[in-house]
């Protein structure tokens, strides 16, 4: 595949999904299983919420990927199935019941994401604290990787959320530069991209996430990454958009898998560490395995700055 200035499109976007993007379903009854524990804890999950492809799998493995603050987003990004509105309160007790879930699937690596809660001063920073606290409290040893939002690009909210400890920081990218005002109008590339240039300069492992087959050309993503690596972000994970429902934006494309092995080896070219790229990725992907690759635990730049 060379380089171009075009998106890349293999002509239309077909009306039925091409075969690798056709997910196996099975295995309910161990899907079930996890389903239940999250429910009668009173919790929400992205797996749930935002519609990902591989529930089936991850469910069935018993692992899940919690989102906090509610399951209702105070912005309206176009690629996401996320429900968005006016959330409700902050639940204080949503911490411990998380610890407890978690601990009652035997979880050694905790992923933590929330809505967006531009509604909060401190855009739920204080509650990704509270629950890695608890994390670390009720699961001795466990590795917690949290996924906040931007958090209106505030920098105490930054550090309180890495005050509590967090074993990696995860904060998407989601999109190339052109297209941020389209995908995630509430949002920026510049914010984000400081977000992640600050949370590393004051010590932690980072991470970000990337989907493909939004329109963006090939020259456009190569810029992510090269925007990416040179904000220190050590792992990468990057996926297919696929459409939630038909008031999202459309599919521009469906990226072949063999270009998702090119777009990973572009990324190590770029000097991030390691990234997980295919059709089904999503952010939290195989998230322990890939930080257990990046050397986990051993990073401590910026450390003494953060004390």
């Amino acid at each position: 595949m060379n380089e171009d200035t075009s998106c890349g499109c293999r002509g239309d976007v077909p009306g039925r999904l091409p075969e690798w993007l056709r997910v196996k379903t099975g295995k309910a009854r161990l899907s079930q299983a996890t389903r239940s524990l999250v429910e009668a804890h009173g919790l929400h999950t992205v797996c749930q919420s935002a519609r990902c492809p591989n529930i089936g799998e991850c469910y069935c493995s018993g692992t899940a990927t919690f989102l906090i603050l509610g399951n209702v987003c105070t912005r309206n990004c176009r690629f996401c199935a996320v429900a968005h509105g006016s959330p409700g309160p902050v639940d204080p007790d949503e911490p411990g019941r998380l610890a407890q879930a978690a601990a009652e699937l035997g979880l050694r690596y905790v992923v933590v994401t929330s809505v967006t809660r531009d509604d909060l001063p401190d855009g739920g920073a204080s509650q990704f604290a509270a629950t890695v606290r608890e994390l670390k409290r009720q699961i001795p040893g466990v590795l917690v990787e949290v996924l906040p939002s931007d958090m209106g690009g505030d920098e105490a909210a930054l550090r309180t959320v890495l005050d509590s400890g967090p074993d990696v920081f995860n904060h998407n990218l989601e999109t190339v530069r052109r297209l941020q005002p389209v995908v995630r109008p509430q949002a920026g590339y510049e914010r984000s991209l400081g977000v992640l240039r600050r949370a590393r300069e004051l010590g932690a492992l980072t991470k970000s996430g990337l989907i493909v087959g939004l329109g963006e050309t090939l020259g456009e993503l190569r810029e992510a990454l090269d925007d990416l690596a040179s904000c220190g972000v050590r792992i990468l994970t990057i996926g297919q958009y696929l459409q939630p429902t038909r008031a999202h934006m459309p599919v521009a494309r469906y990226v072949e898998p063999a270009e998702f092995d090119e777009f990973a080896d572009w990324g190590r070219q770029a000097g991030i560490d390691h990234v997980v790229s295919g059709p089904f990725v999503r952010s939290s992907y195989q998230a322990a395995e890939a930080a257990a690759c990046v050397e986990l635990g051993r990073d401590d730049g910026g450390e003494e700055e953060r004390r």
